[in-house]
């Protein structure tokens, strides 16, 4: 069984491994008979070794499903994190290769949904640029694919005091659009991926098409995850009062390179329902309660009070 080190809140349900608690908060069996869904947000430490990260990664959506999960997030590069840029091209797949159609046909055995947070998907025009995607696939409990989200804020960053240096634009092409929530058995979701959450534009924007749950898998740098990466996630729901879902990966890819860890869940209140911690990989499981949606939203009507566009326009150019 594998285990898992994760902060609970009092206003969800848990089944986890074990527990290191904070807030004063208990656990709780989330199989007590809660009408609910679950949804299980997961966090692995991916490798460039492709058959081990899904092994793990099966394991991990196993085990949700075994606990009454009815969908499950896996984080970016989920699939494999290289170490280099010439690895990381070498081993990317189209949608239509094995790594996907291998989680197709566990969704489809499990009857279980899945958010795969971050695939490395080779672009359109693969022969002759030798550039990816990093894209965002929704399956459903058929094995079907449902929506492809494609990473639209590329991480180009140099933060020499933080020993931070990556620039994913070097190999990554832009994804051209939002897509549309996707209803789901937990709720209706809207995608993001990792750095897109730092752009608030793009959570009220889905939040303004139905979207009551935020999703951002990501790999987020240890530097820049112990500096921004809870106080985010909790902005996000807050704005938007939806519950917001952040798989992560945790602890060292290769010598290159590691992450922060801290998968979470954060209620539309703000409150961190759960957190993973930074030492290993686990899982935690959710009740996704739509209510706590409505009444957040009724008793604060934040999304009543904005002004339209033109007013956030109004201030004179300089």
């Amino acid at each position: 069984m594998l285990t898992l080190r994760c902060v609970l809140g009092s206003s969800a349900k848990f089944l986890v491994s074990f527990p290191a608690l904070r807030h004063n908060t208990r656990l709780q069996n989330s199989m007590s008979g809660s009408l609910r869904p679950l949804a299980a947000v997961c966090q692995v430490t991916a490798t460039p070794d492709k058959e081990a990260n899904f092994s793990a990664c099966k394991q991990l959506v196993e085990e949700a499903k075994q606990r009454g999960a009815s969908m499950v997030f896996l984080p970016e590069g989920f699939d494999y994190i290289g170490s280099s840029r010439e690895e990381t091209l070498a081993l990317s797949e189209s949608l239509a290769g094995d790594t996907i159609s291998r989680y197709t046909q566990l969704a489809r055995k499990l009857e279980l949904w899945l958010s795969l947070g971050g695939f490395h998907e080779r672009g359109h025009d693969w022969e002759a640029d030798r550039r990816i995607y990093n894209s965002h696939v929704i399956i459903n409990d058929r094995g079907d694919i449902v929506s492809v989200y494609r990473k639209s804020h590329l991480f180009d960053v140099e933060l020499p005091e933080k020993g931070v240096s990556l620039k994913e634009s070097a190999f990554t092409i832009p994804g051209p659009s939002l897509v549309a929530p996707v209803q789901t058995p937990i709720g209706k979701v809207g995608l993001g991926i990792c750095y897109d959450l730092r752009f608030p534009e793009l959570s009220v924007a889905l939040q303004r098409h139905g979207a009551e749950i935020l999703t951002y898998p990501s790999a987020f740098t240890v530097a820049t995850g112990a500096a921004h990466w809870e106080v985010l996630l909790r902005a996000r729901a807050i704005e938007t009062q939806c519950f917001v879902l952040a798989a992560a990966q945790v602890g060292r890819h290769h010598e290159k390179r590691s992450s922060y860890g801290h998968a979470l869940a954060v209620d539309p209140w703000g409150e961190v329902l759960g957190d993973c911690g930074e030492e290993k990989p686990g899982l935690a499981l959710v009740e996704v309660d739509l209510g706590k949606v409505r009444s957040t939203r009724r008793n604060m009507p934040v999304q009543q009070h904005r002004r339209d566009d033109a007013f956030y326009r109004s201030l004179p150019q300089t």
